[in-house]
């Protein structure tokens, strides 16, 4: 029984661990890919819409 508990935990945390994986490399390729797009295009920044005051300001990472 302390095996099957044993090996429960260790699929979880493997499942969390992969899910985190998979989140950060989401994450740096939407930048690489924007970096791209901004280098292909010329511009300095991507702008994005603050929904609140209705302004634009430079994306952040």
């Amino acid at each position: 029984m302390p095996q099957l508990i044993f090996f429960i935990i260790l699929g979880v945390v493997a499942y969390v661990g992969y899910r985190a994986f998979v989140r950060e490399a989401e994450r740096v390729t939407a930048r690489v890919r924007r970096t791209e797009r901004e280098r292909q295009t010329g511009t300095m920044g991507t702008l994005v819409k603050d929904p609140k005051t209705g302004e634009y300001r430079l994306a952040k990472d």
